[in-house]
């Protein structure tokens, strides 16, 4: 179990720059993988960008790819998301999620993460 509660949605202009956050409170092991997933309305879940806590390896989706930054403050427990140059069809609820593994490729399957925390809506207006 694990308190991930995200932080940082809202309404956004194209183009905008957002920083989603998450604090996973409650882990006690740091070798695990977190990170964001994200579903849009009449969409299937879209993994979106992982890293290992320990190793800092990352995941991102191809359609965010160059786009968003994923970073972590390990001592805090909190993964961030650094969306910059958002467009309309990035508007989805936005889960925070945990993987009990070392795998942030894997992030690109999110029936694979074992916590799910809150989701924050990010609406990207044109």
């Amino acid at each position: 179990r694990c308190s991930c509660r995200p932080s940082g949605g809202g309404l956004v202009q194209a183009g905008g720059s957002p920083r989603l956050s998450c604090a996973a409170a409650g882990l006690v092991s740091k070798d695990y993988t977190i990170g964001w997933v994200r579903q849009a309305p009449g969409k299937e879940r879209e993994g979106v960008s992982c890293t290992s806590m320990n190793y800092g390896n990352t995941y991102y989706a191809d359609s965010v790819k160059g786009r968003f930054a994923i970073s972590s403050d390990n001592a805090e427990n909190t993964v961030y998301l650094q969306m910059n140059n958002l467009k309309p069809e990035d508007t989805a609820t936005y889960y925070c999620a945990v993987m009990k593994s070392l795998g942030a490729s894997w992030c690109g399957t999110p029936s694979l993460m074992d916590y799910w925390g809150k989701g924050t809506q990010v609406t990207v207006s044109s």
